[in-house]
């Protein structure tokens, strides 16, 4: 081995292209079919593969009986382009599988797990499925199908989970109307079809008996918990008992988006007192990302005594503004070591105004996740009025939030000057100067509400750390 050879470097730009184009997805989408599907001629399989639709839909709708899944099913395969699969249409294929699923149907007994596996495997490797992608309706019912599931290959990029009170199911059960000729199906009170040629052919629906209804009711119980389980990362539970066409385009909107892999380069934007700190900190320690707080990373620098150091010193003892390109430079110095690059970060305390936005923006440490936590200037005051900080540890606390831990640290907590109510006031007031500008040059920013529990706002950061909108036009059919 040339020993003189330099190890490979991977520019940080690199992952910067990426992400615009979606490269980690792709290559991660690419490898997982391959693995999975394992076909003779890789090669001509990934040309195929790249032909497809971007981002095929794999969708799942479960629930329990009467929640409306057969509608949302339809309405999500009509604006997809997607094939709907039913437990009834795949016992109807004409395939020596099928058939053997409908002897155990006739004779009334309970098709066998490894057989329904292979049905549902073989109907969605079918060209169809496999071109335009397909929504699985009410399948699979139970934790154990869908861990078997998993294990051949069949994987949803989304779960939709309809979830609705018992009163509500019977009541849909008592009231469900079907188009013969369509298989649509309607209620009186929940889904009603205004055409008149429409109405005069609906029919009673042959559905489950009020036995066989309490049944299978009593099973998604059983099974939901399971259900949820197995498919955490992908879930969206939605409430049914309202307008069905309120669920579809909430059904319809959570498919639209796409979540991908890649390495989290984070900002977090809000007024002092919005809990920046708390929510960097938590993201930090869950996703083992690197918190960057300027703050605090400009106060190490000038301790360490290097030469960049040594330039932001006096200011620091004058309590004067450094310098932006001074701050930038110590910034992309930090975000370029190894841990940042490979594992992520998190950022706050910087980008202040305009000119630094636009500082960050040309540098190759662009973020790809931007929020802006928002709090009135009376709720700021509030909470800071409670906020004090360790001398010992620099540890900040909260009264309310973040209670010291023991009596010794509460007892020598301090209030700095920089919460008075003069100090924060003046903060508020800088940061609303600048607020506009900031999201002007982060357009695709999201807007968390901080006046929540700290809890319920980290719950809707990490809901939209992966997920991204995908372009209507992706899923034409």
């Amino acid at each position: 081995m040339d020993e003189t050879v330099k190890p490979l470097r991977i520019p940080p730009q690199m992952s910067v292209y990426a992400d615009k184009y979606g490269i980690f997805h792709l290559m991660q989408s690419m490898v997982s079919s391959l693995v999975v599907d394992r076909p003779d001629d890789p090669i001509a399989y990934l040309i195929g593969f790249l032909q497809r639709r971007a981002d095929i839909p794999r969708i799942m709708v479960l629930g329990p009986p009467a929640v409306g899944k057969r509608t949302v099913s339809k309405k999500l395969s009509v604006e997809l382009g997607a094939v709907h699969v039913t437990k009834e249409s795949l016992l109807q294929e004409q395939t020596e599988l099928s058939q053997q699923a409908r002897e155990y149907t006739v004779e009334q007994r309970e098709v066998p797990l490894e057989l329904m596996v292979q049905i549902i495997q073989q109907r969605l490797s079918e060209a169809d499925c496999f071109n335009n992608g397909w929504v699985l309706e009410g399948i699979p019912e139970t934790r154990l199908l869908a861990l078997n599931l998993q294990q051949v290959g069949v994987i949803p990029e989304h779960v939709v989970m309809l979830q609705a009170s018992s009163d509500v199911l019977m009541e849909r059960r008592k009231g469900k109307l079907v188009d013969p000729v369509t298989g649509d199906v309607y209620h009186q009170t929940f889904i009603w079809q205004v055409d008149d040629d429409v109405v005069q052919r609906l029919a009673k629906g042959l559905g489950l008996s009020e036995k066989q209804h309490l049944a299978q009711l009593q099973l998604f119980r059983c099974e939901v918990t399971g259900l949820m389980s197995a498919y955490q990362h992908v879930l969206k539970i939605i409430n049914s008992d309202q307008p069905h066409a309120d669920v579809s385009q909430q059904a319809l909107a959570f498919v639209k988006t796409h979540r991908r892999s890649r390495t989290p380069r984070i900002l977090l934007f809000g007024p002092p007192g919005s809990g920046k700190s708390q929510q960097a900190r938590l993201l930090s320690q869950k996703y083992r990302i690197v918190e960057v707080c300027c703050g605090h990373l400009l106060r190490s620098v000038a301790a360490e005594g290097s030469e960049l150091g040594k330039m932001i010193q006096p200011y620091l003892n004058e309590g004067q503004p450094i310098p932006d390109n001074l701050v930038l430079q110590i910034i992309e110095q930090r975000l370029r070591l190894v841990d940042c690059s490979c594992r992520g970060w998190v950022m706050h305390g910087f980008p202040r105004d305009l000119q630094q936005a636009t500082m960050l923006k040309e540098t190759q440490q662009q973020p790809n996740r931007v929020f802006f936590l928002e709090l009135t200037d009376d709720d700021c005051l509030e909470r800071l009025s409670k906020r004090a900080t360790d001398p010992v540890t620099g540890e900040r606390y909260h009264a309310v939030t973040r209670p010291a831990p023991s009596t010794l640290i509460r007892n020598r907590l301090m209030t700095r000057p920089d919460d008075s109510e003069e100090s924060v006031k003046r903060a508020l007031a800088e940061y609303r100067t600048h607020t506009a500008a900031l999201q002007s040059v982060f357009p695709d920013a999201v807007r968390v509400d901080a006046e929540q529990d700290p809890h319920s706002v980290f719950e809707a950061l990490e809901s939209r750390l992966n997920t991204v909108p995908l372009p209507d036009k992706l899923y034409a059919p």
